[in-house]
């Protein structure tokens, strides 16, 4: 049996360890509301700081304001340069109502295979893996040519701001590295008796648009005498539901159609027949086809009124928008236009929190973690397809510098990705994923660093 066989062996082997780290992990709320002060990402980057370091690797925690902190592990190689960054996050999204959950939110529960908990999935599945992989790299001996980096940042669900973006400004030479593999891709499909796997080479842009909807006080039971900035907001929100965005078939992934039995050509004018007809039969990639197929402009929140007994004057509509590679703020501001038309009182914020990026699909980087997953799963029969995520990630940081970010968790084939309700209700990940992921991060670092 080779070193590596050896130690993916002790990836089974040590399986309670990896789960009670991943549920350690679950179990502390890194909560970012996304308003200060929030995250209290410090204390979780502690507890992996202590993890690791009894585990002979050493680490250390950049706070970028109180209880902001990032988690920035190494081990180092011979050339003393870094090589491969393992990136994740810290901090969750917040629990809207708990009492809709099956399960303690920050329970860490186990039940029929999977763990469940607010991040299990997004994102300390990711990170108890990478964590797992450096400790039995380092259990072994395993001597590395360059260094092997793990950041694990702040800040990620609400732009980034304090975690790798800050990073980047002030600290870039912990993170840089030529090669770096985060969240964002990684998941699969199950299509035409084949496991597809999506290697995430990009993602969509980000914008966050505030409509500030004015209208006239006045006390409620006289309402004539106001402008009630209510009314104004119901019809935008009935012509944002009614919106139907441009449809596009330029993303790579409607390239490969044909290897998921897909026999018709994508274009803009049968790519919702497409996406009806595949939903049938597989809705996850329905649901990844329609996202890829369009900018997506949804109202998150809304805001208004200050008392019962008044007319409200001002009311705001908080969207999301995701758009594709191509689209800027401008092409939103336009298609907002379109929607607001003939309603007067709209002012129009757009803030642009995360431009379309991209890695090139071809390079021998992405052979490698290829090739990792075929040996990690003992499976020859697996299908690739480069993909660009549908939400942001901290990857549009390293991908300036210089670096080939990809995203790829390795989730296991006889996982559902569809029970991960990633920011839902009942948020999980598969233990089989656990050990999939952690298998697949292993061989990748070793390929790539180790001394043999």
């Amino acid at each position: 049996m080779s070193e590596l066989n050896a130690m993916l062996a002790q990836v089974d082997q040590n399986f309670d360890e990896l789960l009670s780290l991943h549920r350690d992990l679950v179990r502390i709320p890194s909560v970012n509301t996304g308003f200060m002060p929030t995250g209290n990402e410090t204390e979780a980057a502690e507890y992996c700081r202590e993890w690791l370091e009894q585990r002979g690797i050493s680490s250390e925690i950049l706070e970028s304001d109180k209880d902001r902190g990032n988690l920035i592990a190494q081990m180092p190689g011979e050339s003393g340069k870094n090589k491969l960054l393992l990136m994740s996050h810290l901090d969750v999204v917040p629990v809207e109502d708990a009492a809709k959950w099956d399960y303690d939110p920050f329970g860490a529960e186990v039940d029929e295979g999977r763990v469940f908990g607010r991040g299990a999935s997004d994102c300390k599945g990711l990170l108890a893996c990478q964590m797992m992989a450096m400790s039995l790299l380092q259990r072994n001996g395993v001597q590395l040519s360059d260094n092997l980096t793990l950041a694990s940042g702040a800040d990620e669900e609400s732009g980034g701001r304090y975690g790798f973006g800050w990073l980047a400004e002030n600290h870039p030479e912990k993170i840089r590295a030529p090669l770096a593999v985060n969240e964002g891709g990684g998941t699969h499909l199950n299509v035409a008796g084949t496991t597809t796997y999506l290697l995430g080479v990009g993602e969509k842009g980000r914008l966050e648009v505030k409509l500030d909807v004015k209208g006239t006080s006045a006390h409620a039971s006289t309402p004539w005498l106001g402008d009630n900035a209510n009314f104004k907001v119901a019809e935008i929100l009935k012509r944002l539901e009614a919106y139907e965005a441009e449809r596009d078939t330029s993303s790579s992934i409607f390239n490969y159609l044909s290897s998921m039995a897909i026999e018709d050509v994508a274009t803009p004018e049968n790519v919702d027949a497409i996406i009806e007809e595949v939903g049938s039969r597989n809705r996850q990639l329905s649901s990844i086809l329609r996202a890829l197929s369009r900018m997506t402009l949804t109202p998150t929140m809304i805001e208004g009124g200050i008392k019962s007994n008044s007319v409200p004057e001002m009311c705001r509509i908080t969207c999301d928008v995701r758009t594709l590679p191509h689209q800027d703020d401008g092409y939103t501001r336009r298609e907002l236009e379109g929607i607001l038309e003939g309603i007067d009182g709209v002012q129009v914020d757009i803030d642009y929190m995360a431009v379309p990026n991209s890695s090139d699909y071809e390079t021998d980087f992405a052979r490698r973690i290829q090739e990792a997953t075929s040996l990690s799963l003992e499976s020859q029969d697996l299908n690739w397809i480069p993909s660009i995520s549908t939400g942001f990630t901290d990857s549009r940081f390293l991908r300036p510098l210089g670096t080939v970010t990809y995203g790829f968790s390795g989730s296991h084939p006889e996982d559902d990705p569809m029970l991960d309700h990633v920011h839902g209700t009942n948020e999980s990940i598969g233990v089989k994923s656990l050990v999939s992921g952690t298998k697949i991060m292993l061989a990748l670092a070793y390929d790539l660093l180790a001394v043999r």
